[in-house]
């Protein structure tokens, strides 16, 4: 899967609001938004069989990430009677860790059709399968496609 013209950018996985997975004691999702949405994306031409039921949660602070043109994008996707329908994007992409690279989806749930778990916009919710010995604090690069996100990197003083 790696491409020629992919970037490489590195960060630092924390934690989430661990709805996605489920963890979340407050969550009104038991098992996870992921394991909801994953037949409605799978319906629509995203499968994610075989990927963990939640994110990574990997920071680029102080760099911000912005799609701009993702590989899929869904308009009014209704996974759930809690709240309107939502807009997701998802952009290929590989997590690097331990000498090894993992073929993942960055996941992008449209902010403006979001009702709550807001990220910050230095942060990439990714999509991956799961990855032996990755925990919140350890350092992973991702491989992207700049034809599909931007990583702006503020000006160094």
């Amino acid at each position: 899967m790696t491409h020629r013209h992919w970037k490489t950018v590195n960060g630092l996985l924390e934690r989430g609001h661990q709805v996605a997975s489920g963890a979340a004691s407050d969550s009104p999702y038991p098992g996870g938004t992921i394991e909801l949405q994953t037949p409605f994306f799978q319906a629509l031409g995203l499968d994610l069989t075989g990927y963990f039921k939640g994110t990574l949660n990997i920071s680029l602070s102080p760099s911000t990430v912005q799609l701009t043109n993702p590989e899929f994008t869904f308009r009014g996707v209704q996974w759930t009677d809690r709240h309107p329908p939502e807009d997701f994007s998802f952009s290929r992409c590989r997590v690097l860790f331990h000498n090894a690279a993992y073929n993942s989806w960055i996941y992008y749930p449209h902010p403006e059709t979001k009702r709550r778990n807001f990220q910050h916009p230095s942060t990439l919710e990714i999509i991956a399968p799961p990855i032996p010995e990755l925990g919140y604090g350890c350092r992973v690069a991702v491989e992207y496609n700049p034809l599909e996100i931007a990583v702006d990197s503020p000006a160094s003083p």
